[in-house]
């Protein structure tokens, strides 16, 4: 499918507070119109349509899903953490929503307090494009890391799985360009994650989430009895609390998918928990409740600053 290029954002930066942790929305460009039915193709405008909590921010009146290009940075146990990387710009993608970008992102990041330079954790939810994009820049014709002085993260569990699999053309320059620059020099850390999950930072845990990719991780962020958990793409779209069953074309084990976020949304609903949607459109947060035998999102604006 044709996915035509995706729009800017406006400038302001959405903040929401856990306990003592601001955590900062990056906002990297509004995805267009045709994302939804190639990514959610079960998510129908006649299923979207059922939700009227999904209108207006997620969804519009004729059914059309909204999504989001964004990544999550906060400062924990003195830690300036980045959570994903986004598209990244001037990288060639298969997608051309994604391809050649050029987006003002790093100013975002800078202007929320977070200069690359600054970033001590980089944490990413899985390997796709969409995902490590910023993990690196162009500088003096050659890739070379974003975040200098940071530790990028991820499951080990997930780059081995990359390691072995028969890329086509278009994923293997994703790693050439945007992986393999950050493991030669030296920044890529890989975390086993057992069923537990597996703290990496003071109040940071990573959550297995498996399914979309078999490493993929859900982050957790807990302050003062507070807890926020950032999805990854364990749920691209709100419309998935009401219909966990809903996948993405994407996914590597769909069944192990769906489990996966039963889990998670199950753990979630009816509690104090904040959500924080990856690809969830303004306004990107809310609380899981119980709605007509699934659930549904009450959206938490944010702070804009």
């Amino acid at each position: 499918m044709s996915i035509p290029h995706a729009t800017r954002p406006t400038t302001a930066v959405p903040a929401w507070a856990v306990g003592d942790v601001t955590v900062r929305r990056i906002d990297e460009i509004l995805l267009p119109p045709a994302t939804g039915p190639w990514l959610l193709p079960d998510a129908t405008p006649a299923v979207v349509a059922e939700q009227d909590w999904l209108r207006p921010h997620f969804a519009d009146d004729q059914g059309v899903l909204h999504l989001h290009s964004h990544t999550f940075a906060f400062t924990v146990g003195g830690l300036r953490v980045l959570v994903d990387t986004g598209i990244g710009n001037g990288k060639e993608r298969a997608n051309p929503a994604w391809h050649n970008l050029d987006t003002d992102y790093l100013e975002r990041l800078a202007s929320a307090g977070f200069p690359p330079e600054s970033v001590d954790l980089v944490i990413l939810t899985h390997l796709h494009a969409d995902h490590v994009g910023w993990n690196t820049r162009e500088a003096n014709g050659e890739w070379v890391p974003t975040f200098p002085n940071a530790r990028y993260v991820t499951s080990r569990t997930e780059r081995e799985f990359w390691a072995g699999y028969d890329m086509e053309e278009a994923r293997r320059q994703m790693f050439l360009d945007s992986v393999i620059p950050v493991e030669e020099a030296g920044l890529l850390d890989l975390v086993d994650v057992p069923s537990g999950g597996a703290a990496i930072a003071p109040n940071v845990r990573l959550v297995p989430t498996p399914g979309h990719t078999p490493g993929h991780v859900a982050v957790e962020l807990t302050s003062r009895g507070r807890t926020a958990l950032i999805t990854g793409d364990c749920i691209h779209h709100p419309v998935q609390l009401a219909h966990p069953s809903i996948g993405a074309c994407v996914d590597i084990d769909p069944e192990q998918s769906e489990a996966s976020r039963r889990t998670l949304l199950g753990s979630l609903a009816d509690t104090d928990a904040l959500i924080l949607g990856t690809h969830f459109a303004p306004p990107t947060a809310g609380r899981i409740v119980s709605h007509q035998g699934t659930y549904r999102l009450s959206p938490v604006p944010a702070d804009t600053h």
